[in-house]
């Protein structure tokens, strides 16, 4: 909004405030995403000067420029008084000023400001606490800012994802298939991205997930000074999201010595009851309980203290946090295990931070973090008929993950003009397991449902055995990260210009699974339609009986590497006073390693992602914006897909009829030996996983692109009044391009590869290449390569149409509406928003939510085959078509206050995935895969939603005077109406004759009322 000459600084004191300098002077609000700072700018008469002071106490003045305006960037967050000066005297005053992340505050001064003459009467022009306008004129991007005082304000879970679904267009994930964080959290989709897709940072530090992309690393509830949540429209600074970014700012010390602390308290007895999980109606076994909830309540207790202050005034600040929780209760499982989890959970969280003002233009902080999430329980038998604990079977594996991280900053000022940054941090997770005490001679039972009733005993739900555990992981499992980056920002004119490097080194080690009982296998049951085919033929079936089962075995073990590197150039152009442009160019490589440590995928020409937004100031006065951006946004492949696609491992199964079922262990007996396409009897491995290394030529396409998405924004914010703030805003979201893994190689009979390179002339044979899997680009042409007699490679060039898929389709609509309420001097404030947003496509992006099973990202069951495609466009996992939110906070008294948080929600699309219909080739994935059900086609959401969600919840808080409002006391509850809703339903229906009556069970409901109390001291 305003030229370089805007902003003159005459002073300068030695604090944390020194961060403001040069970066972007003379720019309104040069904040970027996962930016810790924030800005002040405004306008007053020409010639005037602007004085900021800062929780440290430190002073920045500026001239205001001959147009009007004068501006402060990259201030660290916090509250700060303006003062307006002539003549030296201070003639206005504008006291707690809140800079939030990455937005500018607009501090404007009327033109007929008080003069030198009645500065002495200070009285007379100083406001308190003023209301300043609460639109960031500044920005181009889409951002949700959540303050410290909200978090203590709102009842909310204590999460980074629990705030982000505060924002609009971020939903809940499906909880229902196993997605968590490594620290048990459940994920969050932005504006109808997979769940794997978003970006976590602390402090500037990408603390997201390497290994799969679950959530990521957050702080102590405590700690957080304000949580940024951008669902769109970044600048070219930060990439590795097609999905959202949830950026914290933790808290740090100020010249002012706080400290201050909590328990909370959630009770068993203050918990409803969850309801119980039924077959539906419709199925065979009406109306029967699937899965007995009432007992599965916990109580939760969590403790926190903070403190924060000066080491040496002015120069040296820390901060430290600590926070532990604990968590117990039962986890009766499904009725066919006839068990019960007794559970307990520990997490205790640490955060600590530096902040060194070296010199006024040299400042380093140093922030570190560590969070553990503890798991133990024991496994009791249950009686189903009964509904009590039975004999005590074994404590359950014990599984600690210990997240760790640290980043220090510096900030040097080279000149007012030239700014630079460097910045360097460590990310670890270890992942340790400790089998429970079950007996290592017992072999697990899979499939129990799908047993012949005959022997059975009549037990419709299966014979199991107290075998609980199948595969165990690597207890040395642990990954590495390290980040490092280095900026430059130098201010030319109306321009700032922005460049720099973002490279990123993750490691997976020790990672994989092996199956636990010494006989090296499991037990899985299965049926075969009459006239159907096991695993597509490549399994003849058993004779006279539908019934069958196998053998099956897995290991994998694998350490991999992901290399990532980005160059980025951006120009924050101040064109007129009221109009700004954001105009930014990234370029991202990734390289990623296989087991042997040789690349498999190399994507290192350039990946250009344009990054576009404009902002006009309507009125001049920040009380109209209108904005745009546009922008492309490249994800690299995470690393768990190099652990079977690129490595060595082995999944393999042993097929049988039987005759019996011994009624004590579950074992089939009376076994035969049914044949495979590898000899009577022999192993078999769709995926031709039989413990080989893996040429990592041939276990992608070359050439392979990334996956990247394409969005669009625009949209509008206007006051009303001095308090009130609407808005709109439109979305469009388009995946451009995707990576999966493609199987239908030849290593079944029904190889379309194999056909494909046996008819361009080629004698190769892909059932001995060693892989049977080639990670891909889905719905284009893909280039392939398999070895041949020779020793060297044969080239296929298949088009999208010569493999049979439908072009990759991904596409996000929304419209939303937005109004919010600024307390300012009154006693609320509050946020309602709504959008109204259609997501459909053939493909949900790296994950397959809407299956009902957890899946690695980037190599889902979706594209393994084109018959799997067929009937696959329609609603995806995370279409939520409505969304009504609303929070906020009322104060009846200065000592009693109230607040709200309010969420109305579409349900998810339901799925329906059947055996193969009349008009599709059998690919050999059973009868749970394909989109036919019923006898008629059954494309993504064709079978209806889950019902609309209605969850409110409130909080009371007492803050009692005599305290000097210190101490406080909370009563806080959610789901006040207790709904129960399904959100997630079995998605498997099996034969076109008779559906599984296991189809439309929930998998996952909405969690019961529960209350927390709370009593608080802050100093």
């Amino acid at each position: 909004m305003s030229s370089r000459s805007t902003l003159q600084a005459s002073s300068l004191r030695r604090s944390s405030l020194a961060l403001a300098l040069a970066i972007g002077m003379g720019l309104t609000g040069s904040v970027y995403a996962q930016a810790t700072t924030g800005s002040i700018f405004g306008t007053a008469e020409a010639g005037d000067t602007v004085q900021i002071v800062s929780a440290t106490g430190v002073t920045r003045e500026a001239a205001v420029a001959a147009n009007g305006r004068y501006t402060f960037n990259n201030l660290p967050v916090g509250a700060y008084t303006v003062n307006l000066m002539k003549g030296g005297a201070t003639v206005d005053t504008r006291k707690d000023v809140a800079v939030t992340v990455s937005k500018g505050s607009d501090v404007s001064f009327a033109a007929a400001a008080a003069t030198a003459a009645n500065a002495s009467n200070l009285e007379g022009v100083t406001v308190v606490g003023t209301a300043l306008p609460p639109i960031d004129v500044s920005s181009v991007d889409s951002r949700t800012v959540i303050t410290q005082s909200q978090l203590k304000q709102l009842p909310l879970g204590r999460s980074a994802e629990a705030i982000a679904l505060l924002a609009p267009g971020v939903a809940q994930g499906a909880t229902g298939s196993g997605f968590a964080s490594p620290t048990g959290q459940s994920l969050v989709s932005f504006g109808g991205s997979s769940v794997t897709e978003n970006a976590y940072y602390i402090n500037g530090m990408n603390t997201t997930d390497p290994i799969s992309g679950y959530g990521g690393m957050t702080l102590p509830y405590g700690a957080i000074d304000q949580q940024e949540i951008l669902t769109g429209g970044y600048g070219a600074q930060y990439g590795r999201s097609d999905g959202g970014v949830i950026s914290v700012v933790g808290r740090r010390g100020t010249n002012d010595f706080h400290f201050g602390g909590q328990i909370l308290w959630t009770p068993e007895f203050a918990k409803a009851d969850p309801i119980n999980a039924k077959y539906p109606d419709s199925s065979s076994r009406d109306g029967q309980v699937y899965r007995y909830r009432n007992l599965n309540k916990t109580w939760e207790a969590v403790a926190s203290a903070y403190a924060g202050g000066p080491l040496i005034k002015d120069t040296l600040f820390a901060f430290v946090a600590v926070e532990a929780a604990k968590s117990k209760g039962d986890n009766v499982q499904t009725a066919s295990q006839n068990k019960n989890y007794v559970q307990t959970y520990k997490d205790p969280k640490m955060y600590a931070k530096i902040d060194w003002n070296i010199t006024d233009n040299n400042i380093l902080e140093v922030t570190g973090a560590s969070v553990k999430h503890d798991y133990t329980g024991d496994v009791y038998a249950f009686d189903n008929t009964t509904r009590q604990n039975g004999d005590f079977i074994a404590a359950d594996t014990a599984a600690r993950t210990k997240q760790t991280m640290w980043v220090a900053k510096y900030t040097g000022y080279i000149t007012d003009s030239l700014t630079v940054t460097a910045q360097y941090g460590k990310q670890d997770t270890k992942l340790y397991t400790q089998t429970g005490t079950t007996d290592p001679n017992l072999i697990p039972i899979l499939g129990a449902d799908q047993q012949n009733p005959a022997y059975t005993g009549g037990f419709p739900q299966g014979i199991t055995n107290a075998q609980n555990l199948t595969t165990v992981p690597d207890p040395t499992h642990e990954s590495k990260v390290t980040n490092y980056r280095f900026d430059l920002s130098y201010v030319l004119g109306d321009h700032t210009l922005s460049a720099g490097i973002d490279n990123q080194n993750t490691q997976d080690l020790n990672d994989g699974e092996s199956i636990y009982n010494n006989s090296g296998y499991e037990w899985s049951y299965g049926t075969v339609e009459e006239g159907g085919d096991i695993a597509g033929g490549a399994v003849s079936s058993p004779v006279g009986t539908p019934y069958y089962v196998s053998k099956y075995r897995q290991q994998t073990a694998a350490s991999v590497r992901v290399r990532q590197r980005a160059q980025y150039i951006q120009d924050q152009w101040q064109v007129t006073d009221t109009v700004k442009l954001s105009l930014g160019l990234r370029n991202d490589q990734f390289t990623n390693y296989n087991g042997s440590n040789e690349a498999y995928i190399t994507q290192t020409k350039p990946q250009w992602a344009p990054r576009l937004g404009g902002s006009w100031d309507v009125y001049g006065d920040s009380s109209f914006k209108v904005y745009a951006n546009a922008g492309r946004y490249y994800l690299a492949l995470p690393l768990v897909p190099a652990l079977r696609g690129a490595s060595g491992s082995t999944q393999t199964n042993e097929y049988y009829s039987y005759t019996g079922i011994d009624p004590a262990t579950g074992y089939p007996t009376g076994l035969t030996a049914l044949n495979t396409v590898n000899g009577p009897g022999q192993p078999y491995s769709p995926n031709n996983e039989y413990g080989q290394a893996k040429d990592p030529n041939i276990v992608s396409a070359r050439g392979l692109k990334s996956e990247y998405q394409d969005e669009f924004i625009a949209g509008f914010d206007k006051t009303l009044g001095t308090d009130w703030v609407y808005g709109a805003k439109i979305t469009y979201r388009k995946l451009g391009n995707a990576i999966d893994d493609y199987c239908d190689t030849g290593s079944n009979p029904n190889g379309r590869l194999q056909d494909l390179f046996t008819a361009s002339g080629s004698a190769v044979n892909l059932s001995d290449a060693g892989v049977s899997c080639y990670l891909f680009n889905p719905g284009r042409a893909n280039t392939f390569l398999a070895p041949n007699a020779a020793g060297g490679y044969d080239t296929l060039h298949a088009t999208n149409a010569d493999l049979g898929f439908p072009h990759l389709k991904r596409h996000y609509y929304a419209l939303e509406l937005h109004l919010q309420h600024e307390k300012g001097d009154g006693k609320w404030w509050g946020n309602v928003s709504y959008v109204y947003s259609k997501l459909y496509g053939n493909s949900e992006g790296q994950t397959d939510s809407d299956a009902g099973t957890r899946s690695d990202p980037s190599v889902t069951q979706a594209w393994d085959n084109a018959p799997l495609m067929v009937y696959s466009n329609g609603k995806l996992a995370n279409d939520h078509t409505h969304a009504l939110k609303a929070y906020g906070a009322y104060e009846i008294t200065p000592e009693w206050q109230v607040s709200g948080n309010i969420a109305i929600v579409s349900g998810a699309p339901r799925n329906c995935y059947g055996g193969f219909g009349p008009d599709q080739v059998d690919a050999g994935y059973g009868t749970t895969a394909y989109h036919w059900c019923g006898g008629e086609p059954s494309p993504p959401g064709a079978v209806g939603r889950n019902p609309i969600t209605h969850t409110v919840s409130g909080a009371l808080a007492y803050r009692p005077a005599f305290a000097d409002g210190k101490l406080g006391f909370t009563a806080e509850v959610f789901n006040l109406f207790n709904e129960q809703k399904k959100t997630q339903s079995y998605p498997y229906y099996s034969t076109t004759s008779a559906p599984l009556p296991t189809y439309n069970v929930p998998i996952a409901l909405q969690t019961p009322r529960y209350f927390r109390f709370g009593v608080t001291y802050d100093y």
